[in-house]
Formats: structure tokens, C-alpha cells, sequence
């Protein structure tokens, strides 16, 4: 640490080295001074209080104390200290942090029209083409007419009866890949997500574009693509690249300084990515002008949404790819590690499966009579939620949250993990325990048991397929399999960055079941 004297001296004999010095100060200063008046000037509130306020040091708050790269646990460990709801500051923003179901459903319905725009790192603007997107586009009229378009043509029920044909040939492909596997090598451990990731990636390219690709040529990049080059590039590097921090997004006062680095990996990935969507519309192009009309987005994009840029078509496709790759991959590939490690509650459902299907396949048809299935995958979104937070909203205005003043300019952070974990809503919350959802407190058709798909106007529009899709492939699976966690693999629990990917790839042993008759 330089003292006062090797300052001065450094003053004396170099006049560059002054400026820099004087100018920093000077700097410091200002956002000191600023960033305290401007509390001082937000707590003056005619009637409510101020939020709780997270200590943190001058200039960057609260920043050093996340540095972890899970920040959803830290909230819920402040949460315990400063209530369900507090402040922190990450450089100069302040962020309101929400951490419990009530405060959560007031930030979502009954304050939303203050604080409907949403906060985007750098590397979502980039990613999302600034917002070009359902799920994070500000709450206006091209949010509402894309909603509209995804719903109708992808996620709504009508357009879920359509695509029904390649859920239920996906989860045969499962369900083919895992016997064929298991009969060939009975002794080896079985890598699931490989063979589910793989089938759910064909879902969701046979419901954009009307049928699975095996590989593509891509003009821009020169090269002729694989199905495994595709998915890295839509699905894997988005996601790494969406959880990338740049500085500059906690002091945009000095968004001037260059971080080429990290810019130029994101642009790099969105580069590709438009290279990849581009060569894939231009194959359904020359499919439509031959006549040839499949049941899929992007039919009715490129015939009816006229209004619609070429870039927009490009973005909401592949929204509709990534979001039906991923979060559904998370949510079944949890809920079959816990049902592997919890042998009795595996076998409570298998007896389920058992006394409504007997010897039949599971179907749709038969969800709404196995509520026990029905809690297993609440439980599952409750204790890993594929979105452990919300992405930030911003408040336009003034409102109030719980009882407090939220001043304009706030940042809005829901923390999903939070909510779920809250020990005054949930009895146990660390413990997996589906039986909590057979309370006849819940709706058994209820989709919005947890926070998991948020809540409003705001809802996730793909909650009835993930829901589709999970459950019928886990009762599914545990039909025809007995499942079994090796030595080891109980410990595999870390994520993903600030995300609850699971880090490891579930490695099980598999036994095939013999079927008895009803």
C-alpha cells in the first residue's frame, strides 16, 4: 500500500503520474459523494421506509461479496439477516433483491406496470438483439404480438396437440437408445443426459422448423455443420456466453474503457449463431417455394408474420430452439438423480405407475390421475429451479415492495431459489420430499405451484411442455428401469455458474424392469 510520502514524491518528479493520481481521487471522490446523496435523497419518503440496505464498501458495494458466481445462495443467506426483502449495491446500480413467494407475486402482478422493463448485462444485449425475444422483452406491443406467435404456433395448448407426435417419439427414442444400451452392456454406468439432451434438441428443431437436421452447410463459416456442431453453437455457447461478466455492467459511467475480450467472444457467438439460423431458413425456404408445408414456426414466420425483420424471424426461432433445449433438460435430469438416490420414493411412483397404467405406456391422458408424479416434478422445480433468478426488471417509477419505498431507477432482482427455500413457507426446505405437494392446499392441476415459472403477465409461456414433456418422460423411465446412483455419484450436486445445471452429467446404473400385468 503507497503512503502519503511515496505519493509525493511521485508528484514531484513525475507530472503524468500527477494527473493520474489527482484525476483517480478526484474520481473516487465524486461517486462517493454521489452515490451517498443519492441514498440520502431516495430514503426521503413521505410515509414508507426505506429498503433494508446490505453494508458494502464505498464505490463497488456489495460486488466483492458475490464473487462466488452463485449468487442466489447468497441472497438466500442475507435473506435470513435483513428479511425477505434488502438492497445491495453492485457498483452503481442498486439492486432490491426479493427472496420470499408474497413479495415475489407483488413484484410480478400487482406492482408490474412500474416495473415491467428489464435490466440486460451487456452480453444479453448482444445475445437477445436488444431485447428481441419473448422472454426478455420489455412488457410493450412487440412483446405482445411475439407472445401471441409463440403460443399459437409452438407452446400454447392447441399448437402442444399438434407437435404431440414428437414428444411421444422422443421419449420412445429414450426409451430405445436407454434398452439398447442397458442389453449391450449391462454392467456399464449409463451417461442420461447424452441420449435425453440429444432427443429433446430434435423435439424442439422438429417444432421450429418441421423436422430434425442431421447436419447444414453455413455459407458465412465455410464448413458443413454436425447435429453435435449445431447444438454447441445455438444452445452451449449462448448459455455460457448469457452468464458472462463483463465490469462494465456495474459502472457504466465508465462503459467507455474497452474490454475487447469478453465483447469479442460474445459477438463471436452471436455471429455464429445468426450464421447457423441463416443457413437453416434458407433450407426451409427452398422447401415452402417447392410447395412443401410442415406444421412448424417457421412456416407461419416467413408466410404470415410480415411485419416481422429478417433478424427478428432469425431471433425468435431460435428462441423457440434454445428454451425447449434446456430447461426441460434441467428439470428431468434433476428429478432423475433424486429419484435414484431415493429408492423408496422411486418405488411409491413405480407402484403409481403401476396401479394406474399396469402394463400400458404412460400417456398424457393419464397425468391427471398420478398426483404423486405430479409432486415429483413440483418438488423437482422447487428445490432446482431451472432459473434461480429472474432476470432484472427496472423500476420506471416509484412504487413500494413489502411495505417499503422502491425508488425509481432501482434494479429488480426476484430470486426464485429464494422464495422456494424460504423456511417460513416451507417446512424443510433443504430436503426433497414430494409428498409435501399432495396438501390439498394445491390445485393438482396447477402448473404454478412454486415460483419456477414466475407469475403475471409475465408467466413462462412453456410451462404446460415442460410439464408434457417431464413428466411422461420420467414416469416413463420409471416404468421400464430401475434406477441406481454408483459410489460417488450422490456428491455430484454442483451447478453451472450462476445457473442449476448440473455440473456432472448423471451417470446411473440401469436395470430393466420385468412388467407384470394389471
Amino acid at each position: 500500500m503507497a503512503t502519503m510520502t511515496d505519493i509525493l514524491q511521485v508528484i514531484q518528479t513525475k507530472p503524468f503520474a500527477t494527473s493520474v493520481y489527482l484525476g483517480g481521487f478526484s474520481l473516487l471522490l465524486f461517486l462517493f459523494v454521489f452515490r451517498g446523496l443519492n441514498r440520502f435523497l431516495n430514503k426521503k419518503h413521505p410515509t414508507l421506509p426505506s429498503v433494508p440496505e446490505v453494508p458494502g464498501l464505498p464505490v463497488i458495494g456489495n460486488l466483492l461479496q458475490l464473487k462466488e458466481k452463485k449468487p442466489y445462495k447468497t441472497f438466500k443467506q442475507w435473506a435470513e439477516i435483513y428479511g425477505p426483502i434488502y438492497s445491495i449495491r453492485t457498483g452503481a446500480s442498486t439492486v432490491i433483491v426479493l427472496n420470499s413467494a408474497d413479495v415475489a407475486k407483488e413484484a410480478m402482478i400487482t406492482r408490474y406496470s412500474s416495473i415491467s422493463t428489464r435490466k440486460l448485462s451487456n452480453a444479453l444485449k448482444i445475445l437477445t438483439f436488444d431485447k428481441c425475444m419473448v422472454a426478455v422483452s420489455d412488457y410493450n406491443k412487440f412483446h405482445k404480438m411475439v407472445k401471441r406467435y409463440i403460443l399459437s404456433n409452438v407452446l400454447g395448448s392447441n399448437a402442444q396437440k399438434r407437435h404431440r407426435c414428437h414428444r411421444e417419439a422422443m421419449i420412445e427414442n429414450v426409451s430405445t437408445r436407454l434398452q439398447t444400451q442397458v442389453n449391450t452392456s449391462p454392467n456399464q454406468l449409463v451417461n442420461f443426459r447424452k441420449v435425453f439432451e440429444s432427443e429433446l434438441f430434435g423435439v424442439a428443431l422438429k417444432q421450429a422448423l418441421g423436422k430434425d437436421v442431421k447436419s447444414i452447410y453455413v455459407e458465412e463459416l465455410g464448413s458443413i455443420l454436425s447435429r453435435e456442431e449445431i447444438f454447441k453453437t445455438l444452445v452451449v455457447d449462448i448459455m455460457e456466453g448469457a452468464i458472462e461478466v463483463d465490469w462494465r455492467d456495474f459502472f457504466p459511467y465508465l462503459k467507455w474503457i474497452p474490454n475487447k475480450s469478453v465483447e469479442m467472444k460474445i459477438r463471436q457467438m452471436a455471429f455464429r449463431r445468426k450464421a447457423v439460423i441463416s443457413a437453416l431458413v434458407k433450407e426451409q425456404k427452398k422447401r415452402i417455394v417447392l410447395g412443401e408445408n410442415l406444421n412448424s414456426y417457421i412456416d407461419y414466420l416467413l408466410t404470415e408474420a410480415k411485419e416481422l425483420t429478417e433478424e427478428q424471424i432469425f431471433m425468435l426461432l431460435w428462441e423457440a430452439i434454445i428454451e425447449t433445449s434446456d430447461t426441460t433438460l434441467v428439470t428431468t435430469e434433476w428429478a432423475m438423480y433424486e429419484l435414484s438416490k431415493d429408492r423408496k420414493r422411486q418405488a411409491l411412483l413405480y407402484q403409481e405407475l403401476q396401479n394406474v397404467c399396469g402394463s400400458e405406456k404412460i400417456k398424457e391422458e393419464n397425468l391427471s390421475q398420478l398426483p404423486y408424479l405430479g409432486a415429483v416434478f413440483h418438488e423437482v422445480l422447487r428445490k432446482h429451479s431451472p432459473a434461480p433468478i429472474v432476470p432484472l426488471r427496472y423500476a420506471h417509477e416509484d412504487t413500494q415492495l413489502g411495505g417499503y419505498h422502491v425508488p425509481a431507477g432501482s434494479q429488480i432482482a426476484i430470486n426464485i431459489f429464494g422464495c422456494n427455500m424460504d423456511k417460513k413457507q416451507w417446512e424443510n426446505p433443504e430436503e426433497w420430499k414430494p409428498e409435501r405437494f399432495l396438501d390439498k392446499k394445491y390445485d393438482p392441476v396447477d402448473l404454478y405451484k412454486t415460483m419456477a415459472f414466475g407469475a403475471g403477465k409475465r408467466v413462462c409461456a412453456g410451462s404446460l411442455q415442460a410439464m408434457l414433456i417431464a413428466c411422461t418422460a420420467i414416469g416413463r423411465l420409471i416404468q421400464e428401469f430401475e434406477w441406481k446412483l454408483t459410489e460417488g455419484e450422490e456428491e455430484n450436486v454442483d451447478t453451472v455458474g450462476l445457473t442449476t445445471h448440473k455440473l456432472h452429467p448423471l451417470q446411473v446404473m440401469l436395470k430393466p424392469r420385468v412388467q407384470k400385468e394389471k
